[in-house]
């Protein structure tokens, strides 16, 4: 190999070099110049979402940075951690929304998300429920989303108590829900998931209030940097 060639090789790595440098650097600019950006996007959305099934006149906190962590295969229908945001007024516990799964939908999982508020003794009601990702059939299952249909606003005011919990059902099951022409199963599905939600937060509502906060400013940025590794 003739000095010639080596110096060129040479000479081409060191600006291959030096182009991975600056463009290594330049992204990192631009990372840290638009992560508290992207944090500042991602909770807005969330707390749209939030607000959709929990109104913002109830509660005073900054629920979007205010959750806990609980994992529940029997009542939120997943052996994955899910968030459970909770709602407070002057400090004192208002309502929360809860994460949760419903296992069983036609074309498989649904995820929603919950609004809860404390009733009279051993009771609750629902304050909202939202669709927040399925693959159920376009035409027929699918009406549980709002773009498609209001089934899901059925849900609001609602309480629940373990003597009415037999309402707690789609009309064909003998409850108080209706299903789908061609449809039972997605709306059964969806039905009896928002039950197990608040049968969890009967169960559990002064462990959330209590449990350290999983969803602080820095677990947000944190969350951010991860999703853009």
């Amino acid at each position: 190999m003739t000095k010639s060639i080596q110096h060129t090789m040479t000479k081409n790595g060191l600006i291959l070099a030096v182009f991975a440098i600056v463009t290594t650097g330049l992204i990192a600019l631009t990372y840290f110049g638009t992560k508290d950006q992207i944090a500042l996007q991602q909770q807005q959305k969330l707390l749209s979402i939030l607000n959709a099934v929990i109104d913002e006149s109830l509660y005073d906190n900054a629920i979007q940075l205010d959750c806990t962590l609980a994992t529940s295969t029997e009542l939120l229908g997943s052996n994955q951690a899910q968030h459970i945001y909770r709602a407070t007024k002057q400090g004192q516990a208002v309502a929360v929304a809860i994460e949760t799964t419903a296992p069983d939908g036609y074309s498989g999982k649904i995820q929603l998300v919950v609004g809860i508020t404390s009733s009279q003794p051993g009771a609750a009601k629902v304050t909202g429920v939202r669709i927040l990702e399925h693959k159920e059939t376009p035409g027929l299952g699918d009406k549980i989303d709002l773009r498609i249909s209001n089934w899901v606003l059925d849900f609001d005011n609602q309480v629940y108590n373990a003597e009415i919990a037999t309402n707690w059902a789609v009309k064909k099951d003998g409850g108080q829900f209706d299903q789908f022409t061609g449809a039972t199963i997605t709306p059964r599905a969806v039905v009896n998931a928002v039950k197990l939600s608040v049968e969890y937060y009967l169960a559990n509502k002064a462990a959330i209030f209590k449990a350290p906060n999983a969803c602080s400013v820095n677990n947000m940025t944190e969350k951010v940097s991860q999703s853009n590794e």
